[in-house]
């Protein structure tokens, strides 16, 4: 049995902004079938310690970057976590790194050095009588924990997950000393970034092994144009830098016994589920194929090339139905087509069980990220016969087959990727995805090959560990 400490800031079903919630709430179960005890450390944010239950106390100081802190563990969604109870870092009201206005807390560096001073705490010296073999820190949150490892003189292996490069936890230098962190880290060749600190490079520079959501994402931040300054520090670690692709839970997201859509099979149920959607959002019934977006509204996703592109969609005879949040422009703007576009409908806000309903109801779904580590919803709409439009980039391309002659002559093709990510690419590419609906038996084995994908647990978390088995010392 291998002993995992997975140190994140945020979990399914306890807490999430994104998809680092999904894959940290998933890697648990998935990897107990591979000999894995995988136990993950959050903060104690105010929904995550009123959803555990069964709490012992197995580490507590009066002082954890200035107030009293202690470890909690428990049960909670399943999971086996250690909750940093630390009032002072993490009892208020907002998200998990912003305020209720949206600003980030200005305190975020102390917030999460804490959670990874604690990360290296219990890599060290264990959590009552359990003491981890690895230690997995997923983004910048969790970055500066083999920095306070390796403080300690302590050789934990360490293992250090990349989802989104674009987040690198840069705080100003003169932070040293009120992070506890040793002066010696702070260096070209270590977390030091442009004259500042950075969480994530000291990550990069410290684990033991890097690896992130995606083997084209791996290989895309090996670059200038997607490595966020930091593609020379992951060119460094080239031989310990391990794509491994983000699966979903197919437990939740599985259209046969989904709570939240009628009961699904295809084609009755997608056209009823496809009805009852356009009803929902307010959208005229017609023919033409219903779009979907699920998306956070930021550039990274591209929704205002989508904007440009979506008149080809409409002339096409198609509708589209978008639920999101984010940037106030992107958010007004959509809007703004909406009120301009009856064929058009906008829901602000983050709502799952609409999500379900728009995956099992949509024709195709539409993600025109800039950029995608992984993504997910690509997958959602996969499982549920909703036809993807992606970018060609990240583990948008790992994960959808274009339909391109020989895809479609062979019987593989999933979906339609573009590129470049233009508005003049997309508006092609929405075209393309018309030609292919209103050819009904081309489309329905697109639908087939998508729902018969296999983008469950159970590949990645054998590749999980396979990497921890590699860095564990011989016995």
């Amino acid at each position: 049995m291998i002993r995992v400490l997975s140190v994140a800031s945020e979990c399914v079903p306890l807490v999430k902004t994104g998809g680092l919630a999904d894959v940290v709430g998933a890697l648990p179960g998935a990897l107990a079938t591979e000999d894995v005890d995988m136990r993950v450390l959050l903060p104690g944010y105010p929904a995550v310690l009123s959803a555990v239950r069964a709490t012992e106390t197995v580490w507590d100081a009066p002082d954890l970057f200035g107030g009293p802190a202690q470890v909690l563990a428990g049960q909670a969604g399943g999971l086996s976590v250690y909750i940093l109870d630390a009032p002072h870092l993490y009892n208020r009201d907002g998200g998990p790194y912003v305020d209720l206005v949206g600003k980030d807390w200005p305190d975020n560096d102390v917030r999460f050095a804490a959670l990874s001073w604690m990360g290296a705490q219990i890599g060290a010296e264990g959590a009552g009588d359990w003491q981890p073999d690895v230690v997995h820190c997923h983004d910048w949150q969790a970055g500066l924990t083999p920095v306070y490892l390796k403080a300690r003189g302590v050789d934990r292996p360490t293992v250090m997950t990349v989802h989104n490069i674009a987040f690198r936890g840069i705080t100003p230098a003169d932070r040293l000393s009120a992070l506890a962190l040793p002066v010696w880290a702070f260096q070209p060749d270590g977390m030091e970034f442009y004259g500042q600190i950075s969480a994530l490079k000291a990550g990069l520079v410290y684990a033991w092994k890097v690896t992130t959501v995606s083997p084209t994402y791996a290989r895309e931040l090996t670059t200038p144009d997607f490595g966020e300054g930091l593609d020379g520090v992951i060119r460094s670690r080239g031989g310990d830098l391990v794509g491994v692709l983000n699966g979903i839970d197919e437990t939740v997201w599985d259209p046969a016994t989904d709570p939240h859509i009628s009961p699904f099979k295809q084609p009755r149920g997608k056209i009823k589920a496809k009805k009852a959607l356009v009803e929902e959002m307010g959208l005229p019934q017609g023919d033409g194929p219903l779009c979907i977006v699920v998306s956070r509204m930021t550039a990274q996703k591209g929704l205002d090339l989508l904007l440009q592109a979506m008149p080809t969609l409409l002339a096409r005879g198609g509708r589209l139905a978008m639920l999101g949040s984010g940037d106030a422009g992107l958010e007004a703007a959509w809007l703004r087509a909406a009120d301009n576009h009856p064929e058009v409908a906008v829901r602000i806000g983050y709502d799952e069980p609409l999500s379900h309903r728009m995956m099992a109801g949509g024709d195709g779904i539409i993600v025109p990220s800039r950029f995608e580590p992984c993504g997910l919803t690509q997958l959602y709409g996969l499982r549920y016969g909703t036809v993807p439009v992606v970018a060609r980039t990240g583990g948008l391309a790992d994960t959808v087959i274009d339909a391109n002659p020989a895809a479609l002559n062979a019987g593989v093709a999933t979906g339609v990727q573009f590129a470049p990510v233009s508005a003049g690419a997309l508006s092609a590419a929405l075209d393309r995805f018309c030609d292919l609906y209103y050819q009904p038996k081309i489309y329905a084995q697109l639908q087939r090959n998508g729902m018969r994908a296999p983008f469950g647990w159970a590949q990645s978390a054998a590749e999980y560990a396979a990497l921890y088995r590699g860095i564990l010392p011989a016995t």
